[in-house]
């Protein structure tokens, strides 16, 4: 035990190895997650060792996290800034006042610290980043002494701990189980039933299904009855939707054939385009033959970010019809991409600006469409140059306080982190041509940054926790719950009877609402279906924005 009490950076990193390792124990359709088994491993081992962490680093990695998580959701946050998704934000608005309320009201009840009355909030709302806004905040409390500070922001850590464990448990039994029953709802046939109506043409895959026949194909053909026809001809009779990328006459291989080329007898001939085009195409060329070596043209692929504003608000069928390069380039959308979350690729799936959409077809037709729709994504490298600057912004911004009557409110590193996060990386979604951020090193500074600050705070945590369990163990299980049951609710009720939001959509919603990954998991495995991530996203970004805020402002209040 001395070896780790001398060594804080052992005891730091067995926090988190040992941390999701009990993160990964399932217990039916339920897992902690890593940051709440780092969280208990980090406080067990701080009441064993009585190892200490210095504040800095708590400090800079939780500044990493909320920086990267602000800059992941800030393209798509200012994109659901509108009339459209006024009725998701109104959801979102539920949240956030049921839970202040909730935690007030509890706190002037059961005359509860600050600092636990910020942990009920963070864990109840399964929101990991109002630990660190909230901490960072009673650190700021003029009438603290140090020792108070210490003993409050432990309170923050031990709270939240309780509360997580049951408000996780509560919100993903709520969403994946009960709300589908309160709504006599089958979810996986009702994901079904909308996507089939999304996709126009019906056939909703299984999550484990894949396209037997897939609409983009390529074929080869023996020119018979195009002899003496220009290729470009042939492709404006088949009406621009297949496209001709290689011809091979005797032992020559053209790819693509130059302009004005016209086949002759015998030439072999390479069509791309959507199956039933094939098919007719197969009828003006010549009959199909087996593939031919050395005539093979693989297809490209490319990711595109959406950049004209023009965008937004339109289905990917809209965009193929006012883009006639889709089908004649014989181009194809086969995934859209919105923050981290994937989204169905169907022909009536609205795209925002800043979506970036996966491109696959024939090279000669993506680099003329990619420019038109918005700009290739380039993410080879981090550039730490607008990395470092975005913090520094949001370090300055956090110093700045504002009096509300007797009340000093101040973002803190924590929350001026996150609004810089949002403007950089909504700034950087506009061109995509600078400030890189990879998606892989945004999330792994976000979760190793959150995972850091969150063992750091359990290992000066640890001492505090037992007479604070002691004191209030029965009410924290209480507070996780209800303040999981009361917003979710409201919110289906709401979400029903007055904002008509469909249920799948509406379910997916309220698990975003409540910034719970685990519940849109389970979610989308009992759908087997990906449709309620349509509504998940939106709320989603949406409450990682505004939930951080509530710590900073909960402290403010109570400390007041």
């Amino acid at each position: 035990m001395g070896i780790l009490r001398d060594h804080p950076e052992l005891v730091l990193f067995l926090s988190l190895a040992a941390g999701y390792l009990v993160g990964k124990l399932r217990v039916g359709p339920i897992t902690l997650g890593g940051i709440c088994g780092t969280l208990i491993v980090s406080l067990l081992l701080g009441a064993w060792t009585k190892a200490t962490v210095s504040d800095d680093v708590k400090t800079i990695f939780f500044a990493l996290f909320i920086f990267s998580l602000g800059y992941m959701a800030g393209p798509q946050f200012f994109a659901n800034l509108n009339r459209k998704s006024l009725r998701f934000f109104a959801l979102c608005l539920i949240e956030v006042v049921c839970v202040v309320g909730i935690a007030l009201g509890i706190a002037e009840a059961f005359d509860l610290d600050v600092g636990t009355a910020a942990g009920i909030l963070a864990g109840a709302a399964t929101e990991s980043a109002v630990v660190g806004t909230a901490t960072e905040s009673i650190a700021k409390l003029s009438d603290l002494t140090q020792e108070q500070i210490t003993q409050y922001q432990g309170h923050v850590a031990t709270a939240y701990t309780v509360c997580y464990l049951f408000g996780l448990v509560t919100i993903v039994i709520y969403t994946s189980q009960i709300m589908p029953m309160l709504m006599r709802i089958n979810l996986r046939d009702a994901s079904r039933e909308l996507w089939e109506r999304m996709r126009g043409e019906g056939g909703g895959l299984e999550s484990d299904e894949r396209e037997a026949l897939p609409g983009l194909v390529g074929r080869t053909f023996l020119v018979t009855h195009a002899d003496g026809t220009g290729v470009a001809d042939l492709e404006r009779s088949l009406g621009g939707r297949v496209t001709v990328e290689a011809v091979k006459r005797g032992s020559k291989v053209l790819t693509p054939p130059p302009p004005g080329f016209v086949l002759t007898l015998s030439d072999l001939v390479l069509a791309v385009g959507r199956r039933a085009n094939i098919i007719e195409a197969g009828r003006v060329i010549g009959p199909e033959t087996p593939a031919v070596p050395g005539l093979d043209t693989p297809l490209a692929t490319t990711q595109v970010s959406l950049t004209d504003k023009g965008v937004s608000g339109k289905s990917l069928d809209t965009l193929s019809k006012e883009h006639p390069e889709f089908s004649s380039g014989g181009v194809y959308v086969t995934d859209v991409l919105r923050n981290d979350q994937h989204l169905p690729a169907t022909p009536e799936t609205v795209v925002d600006r800043g979506d970036v959409l996966t491109l696959v077809g024939a090279r000669s037709g993506l680099g003329k469409l990619a420019s038109r729709i918005g700009a290739t994504v380039r993410n080879d490298a981090t550039d730490f140059i607008y990395l470092g600057l975005g913090i520094v912004c949001g370090s300055l911004l956090g110093q700045v306080v504002i009096e509300f009557g007797d009340v000093p409110l101040s973002l803190g590193t924590g929350g001026g982190c996150l609004i810089s996060g949002l403007l950089f990386g909504w700034f950087r979604s506009r061109t995509q041509t600078f400030g890189a951020f990879p998606p892989q090193a945004a999330s792994t500074l976000k979760d190793m940054g959150l995972a850091i600050f969150i063992a750091c705070t359990g290992l000066v945590s640890g001492p505090q926790a037992w007479p604070l369990l002691k004191e209030y163990g029965a009410l924290l299980p209480f507070a996780g719950i209800a303040m999981v049951l009361v917003p979710a609710t409201i919110s289906l009720v709401v979400g029903r009877k007055l904002l008509k939001i469909e249920k799948p959509l509406l379910i997916g919603a309220i698990a975003g609402q409540q910034c719970s990954t685990p519940a849109i998991t389970s979610i989308t495995q009992v759908a087997q279906s990906s449709v309620p991530m349509l509504g998940y996203t939106i709320t989603y970004t949406l409450s990682n924005f505004l939930l951080p805020l509530t710590g900073p402002l909960l402290v403010g209040i109570l400390g007041a």
